[in-house]
């Protein structure tokens, strides 16, 4: 391993920036160093080049990838993607870089170039850029939407004042002059729309079209908004040098270059600037293919890492991740104003809406509100079906509400002792449990076109959940057992008698033992094992029954044993609206849902009661894609940072085998108390 010497502390404090340089031991000392490290051609890197040229050691230059993060590196957000170029850097092409050697190269294998196109389809289907923070286009301009030209239309891509990618891609002031000119030109019958940074118009930066667009058929378009989109809606696309041009490629427009961008002269676009021909003429441009150059540039040039865990990861990875994230930052768009939630509980959700677009505010009540004056896109958010006052206010303001719940892999300990969770649900239509309106949920699972990416990792998931022996609350005693007794074995798990599941997804059987009575009248022969929930054996909620009674009707209690021991002898389960049932589903048993869960009415359990509103009839992956990776959001128990379902359910696999020695469900009130407080700090100083 080579010492590599970067002076700047800003680099040096990139996170994981020892992942994206696996091959250099990172000194910020000059002392033994056999490279020196630096960003790019910025002016601050002059010092660190010369020193390099001084002591005859290697330069070289990082720069973000092209597929950099959720937010702005500007406002904190971390890199997912890095370069490397020990021969110059991509955008300077007034000498060789790495990624002009690359793309010379010799033909690439058929399998890089499919893996290249998959990629550029995701990253075009799923609107992904460098940034990933800004709307779609359709939401920034509704009326361009609902009324659409009939005029071809025509994108002209402005850039700020002294990009650098300019500077040494052969480009100036007049480039951008001569581009609008020739756009103006050869599309007199076209709408011209300017693209230019947000900051020009509001002063904070210079772009160099602005003052050239007061004519009739252009358009202005100064709002941040998603590149993707945007190109989406152009029939061609002129460009100077950014990194747009090649993204309109991948959106299949056709494109002019005015400057040397690094994806210029390679016979992909229509060049115009001189120095194109020159670099052919010098044999450092030859034809190539689309698909060569992302592969190069994409695959080959750029570096990544796993955004879920922090390691060494794929373009892939980074990918799927972006996908989810910018998913839930637009769900979560705008000032959300949430309401009546406790100190502990504002401790646990603030990880969860940590999105560059999400602007999370929480009032004590709705008192006051009352005088509060409104954004556009303001919303209300309310723990579970939330309290009445809360959803009438709402109305009466006419503002969303959103609902949250804790999500279906929670944590290692109950809620109720306030151990906190790693996922959670919000909801923009309902809220799952809710059987009496849709919900997010339902609507996924009724409409969701589940891709095989969603099907494999659902199957993953299911491995992962099953062969852990992972459930939501992760409590209880192993040392379970039933005897055997030649009958059907039947575990009925109790609940929350007063938990809105119940109140609002059990009309008819909505009491532990009157499940406990129906079950039995409809089994005379099973044996029934009947297993309380935690939350009531641990004495926080109602929903105890009489042993006496228990006995009646159930041959077996098991108060103390983890559900998933439980599951393990039961060949079927009865419940109200118990997750158990879902648990059961994953691991192949049959179930049989007495009230309206989430799970019921799509085909893979037996239902006592009718909900027409879930006509479609699914497969398990596609179950299990729906309800644990498209519905819920992730943290990660020790970064707070937002990950996926799969690396949250092994984080959580590795909390249960450290607590091995306690089930968690009896506690004195004092060591309650105690582990409440011993957990609040512990969030308060991860924050």
């Amino acid at each position: 391993m080579k010492t590599a010497y970067i002076p700047s502390s800003g680099i040096r404090k990139i996170p994981n920036l020892n992942r994206f340089l696996p091959e250099f031991a990172i000194s910020k000392s000059p002392v033994g160093a056999e490279a020196v490290i630096g960003w790019g051609l910025r002016p601050t890197t002059r010092k660190a080049r010369a020193f390099a040229a001084k002591h005859y050691l290697p330069f070289i230059a990082l720069e973000d990838g092209f597929v950099r993060s959720l937010g702005l590196g500007v406002e904190g957000w971390p890199p997912f993607a890095m370069i490397l170029d020990d021969i110059g850097i991509y955008y300077d092409t007034t000498r060789p870089s790495r990624l002009e050697q690359l793309i010379l190269a010799a033909e690439m294998p058929s399998a890089l170039l499919a893996e290249a196109q998959a990629a550029a389809d995701f990253i075009v289907n799923q609107r992904l850029s460098k940034y990933n923070h800004a709307p779609d286009f359709e939401t920034v301009f509704p009326e361009w939407c609902e009324k659409p030209s009939a005029k071809n239309v025509v994108l002209v891509i402005d850039q700020t004042f002294g990009d650098m990618a300019l500077q040494y891609g052969g480009a100036d002031e007049q480039t951008f002059v001569q581009m609008f000119q020739a756009a103006l030109t050869e599309n007199p019958d076209a709408e011209i729309w300017v693209k230019t940074h947000p900051d020009v118009l509001c002063g904070k930066k210079r772009g160099y079209l602005t003052d050239l667009v007061q004519q009739p058929r252009v358009r202005l378009l100064a709002a941040d908004v998603n590149p993707i989109s945007l190109l989406q809606q152009a029939d061609k696309v002129y460009a100077v040098t950014s990194q747009m041009g090649f993204e309109a490629l991948l959106c299949g427009k056709p494109l002019v270059t005015f400057g040397l961008p690094w994806y210029a002269g390679w016979g992909v676009s229509d060049d115009r600037h001189p120095g194109a021909a020159n670099l052919a003429r010098q044999n450092r441009r030859a034809p190539r293919s689309l698909m060569q150059l992302f592969a190069a540039a994409y695959l080959q040039y750029s570096r990544y890492l796993n955004p879920n865990t922090g390691e060494a990861g794929t373009l892939s990875d980074v990918l799927n991740y972006l996908a989810t994230m910018r998913r839930q930052n637009e769900k979560l768009r705008g000032e959300i104003y949430c309401v009546g939630m406790s100190l502990w509980k504002r401790a646990v959700i603030k990880p969860f809406f940590h999105f560059p677009s999400c602007r999370l505010k929480f009032v004590g009540s709705v008192k006051k509100l009352k005088h509060t004056e409104f954004p556009a896109d303001a919303r209300l958010l309310a723990w579970g079906n939330g309290r009445q006052e809360i959803a009438d206010f709402a109305a009466r303001q006419n503002i969303p509400l959103l609902r949250m719940e804790d999500g279906f892999i929670r944590s290692v300990g109950l809620g109720s002792n306030l151990v906190p969770a790693l996922s959670l649900v919000i909801d923009d239509m309902g809220i799952y449990f809710n059987a009496e309106t849709p919900s997010r949920l339902e609507h996924i699972l009724q409409h969701q076109a589940f891709g095989e990416h969603d099907l494999q990792t659902a199957l993953s998931l299911q491995t992962v959940l099953t062969e852990s022996n992972i459930s939501k609350y992760n409590v209880g005693s192993r040392s379970f057992s039933v005897p055997d007794t030649g009958k059907t074995v039947i575990l009925v798990p109790g609940q929350v008698e007063d938990d809105a599941s119940i109140r609002y997804g059990s009309p008819q059987i909505f009491r532990n033992l009157d499940l406990l009575k129906a079950v039995r009248a409809r089994n005379p022969d099973a044996y029934i094992v009947y297993k309380p929930h935690p939350d009531v054996v641990s004495g926080n909620r109602t929903g105890s029954i009489p042993p006496e009674e228990t006995a009646r009707y159930a041959d077996q209690t098991a108060a103390e044993a983890d559900i998933l021991a439980c599951l393990q002898y039961a060949d079927e389960v009865h419940t109200m609206t118990s997750l158990t049932g879902f648990e059961a589903l994953l691991r192949g048993k049959k179930v049989c849902c007495y009230g309206l869960p989430f799970y019921a009415g799509w085909g893979l359990t037996e239902d006592l009661l009718p909900i027409p509103r879930r006509s479609r009839r699914l497969r398990l992956p596609e179950l299990v894609a729906g309800t644990l990776l498209h519905y819920p959001q992730y943290t990660h128990p020790d970064t707070l940072q937002a990950t996926n379902a799969l690396t949250a359910a092994l984080a959580l696999a590795q909390q249960k085998s450290r607590q091995k020695s306690s089930h968690g469900i009896y506690r004195s009130w004092p060591a309650k108390q105690v582990d409440k407080i011993r957990h609040l700090i512990r969030l308060l100083k991860r924050r």
